[in-house]
């Protein structure tokens, strides 16, 4: 388990600033509240095996002890680089979007179950919005009773949802909580 080189740090905070904006600052100045030292520290992030993990710097002095091929995952993981070396957020980085998110969608409870199928988010079934969403911008999913369900991509600003028709997709599909699911194996 490493460090972030310069390169990965760039791409991990411009996927993270995606979704959360401003609020990066709350994530990477987290105060740490795991770990057995009285002051466990701060959290940070690291990479094994094209995983990157947010876990606290406690843990991390404790898991120099272990080999890193014996080492499977420490932390939480966020996300992972492709073979062609982009990052993609996973399905676990889910609550630490959530609790930082910057644009929200709440769906209807007529259309959780086809979300969680993985199909994007259609104007019927939008149950309601955040102002001042742009195309493109991430957007984290909750059902109506405030549980997150996923994240994706807004396909339209919060103004063009308006004015569209029920058929019409407002949030492409990234991943969702169904994933725990459908690709277990991968997790």
């Amino acid at each position: 388990m490493r460090p972030l080189d310069e390169n990965e740090t760039t791409q991990v905070f411009e996927k993270l600033f995606k979704f959360v904006g401003n609020n990066l600052k709350n994530i990477v100045e987290n105060p740490s509240l795991e770990g057995p030292d009285p002051n466990p520290g701060r959290y940070c992030f690291r990479l094994q095996k094209n995983r990157v993990y947010y876990v606290s710097e406690s843990l991390v002095k404790r898991a120099t002890n272990i080999k890193r091929d014996n080492l499977i995952s420490l932390g939480t993981q966020i996300g992972k680089f492709t073979k062609g070396g982009k990052f993609q957020l996973t399905i676990q980085s889910l609550n630490l979007l959530a609790a930082n998110a910057k644009h929200k969608v709440w769906l209807k409870p007529t259309s959780e179950m086809s979300f969680l199928y993985g199909n994007s988010v259609l104007k019927g079934g939008l149950g309601r919005i955040t102002e001042n969403i742009n195309p493109n911008d991430g957007v984290v999913v909750f059902s109506m009773s405030d549980v997150p369900l996923g994240f994706g991509v807004a396909a339209k600003s919060t103004q063009d949802c308006r004015k569209m028709d029920p058929n019409g997709t407002v949030v492409i599909h990234q991943s969702d909580i169904g994933e725990y699911l459908r690709l277990e194996d991968e997790l």
